[in-house]
């Protein structure tokens, strides 16, 4: 049965002075590929004086550009969106025969049009010793299913995971060097593996609702340690399969993306898929986080588009 929530994310930015706001771009509405059923969605922004302009960016994302008029000590985006956690099952897509087994073949076209997600950064000696045990479980002839799931596993069993607040993306030299990442660090990891094994694998940035077990089922998924309903940013890999389209890959979890993966932004490079980008006039800034899940009793009313 689908579960309808409404989720609410606010990212506040308060500066110790007043400052100049140049144009700021904000990626937080669903993107048009999400399997989730969105039934409302909203973003308000503050401060209050602005224009804002909507637009779909080179990759078929849903962008907001605000223009803001007088200074302000601070800056506040915040999102609500109701949604259905219809559960999913993740293989459920069909193959082209050229592509049920490894390795997958791209058409002439199809690969031009690909382009922009198989470039791939200059192998260091660290990524190079990764990708030859990627290359030892990716062997010609095994369903390419098994492939991606191995695959997968491997970069979640290698990268750990930390809350990293640092700007920016790191190198696959250093989370391999590291051994530790953020979830956009490991997905940027495993965009550049799946490129090097000729993969077209783009960066997707987006939300992340994950609900507390309440009843035990045998033949449902594993009990998770969370004992609250949790929802966060998140970011992961989208991998392209002919005849399935993007199949979403979370190096985080080792699984494969669901229902509760909300996609908001997948470009062929991290910074074209961040969630908020702009620049201020010289301050100190503290910066304020919050993300919240509620489940709602009666179902969400009727599509809204959001502004």
């Amino acid at each position: 049965m689908p579960i309808p929530v409404l989720l609410e994310h606010e990212t506040t930015y308060r500066f110790d002075r007043a400052v100049r706001l140049a144009p700021h771009v904000v990626r937080l509405r669903p993107a048009p590929h999400t399997v989730t059923p969105i039934h409302a969605y909203a973003q308000h922004v503050s401060p209050e004086h602005h224009t804002v302009s909507w637009h779909q960016d080179p990759f078929g994302n849903h962008v907001a550009r605000y223009v803001f008029g007088d200074e302000s000590q601070s800056l506040a985006v915040r999102v609500e969106l109701r949604a259905d956690l219809t559960p999913t099952n993740p293989f459920d897509f069909l193959l082209e025969p050229t592509a049920e087994d490894w390795p997958v073949p791209y058409e002439p076209a199809l690969a031009s049009a690909l382009l922009p997600y198989l470039g791939t950064e200059q192998a260091s000696v660290q990524l190079h010793g990764f990708l030859a045990e990627v290359r030892a479980v990716a062997t010609d002839g095994q369903p390419t299913t098994d492939v991606l799931v191995a695959v997968n596993n491997l970069v979640h069993e290698r990268v750990g995971y930390e809350v990293r607040m640092q700007p920016g993306v790191q190198s696959p030299d250093e989370t391999l060097s590291r051994g530790i990442g953020s979830c956009r660090d490991s997905s940027w990891l495993l965009v550049q593996v799946l490129r090097s094994l000729g993969m077209a694998t783009r960066f997707t940035s987006g939300y992340l609702i994950q609900l507390a077990v309440e009843d035990s089922d045998e033949n449902g998924p594993p009990p998770r340690e969370e004992d609250e309903d949790f929802g966060d940013l998140h970011a992961w890999a989208e991998v392209y399969l002919p005849g399935a389209g993007w199949v979403g890959l979370d190096p985080t979890s080792g699984l494969l993306t669901a229902e509760g993966h909300i996609p908001v932004a997948a470009a062929n490079e991290p910074s074209l898929a961040a969630a908020i980008t702009g620049t201020t006039s010289p301050a100190r800034v503290d910066l304020g986080f919050t993300c919240d899940v509620t489940r709602l009793e009666d179902a969400p009313g009727s599509p809204g588009t959001g502004a």
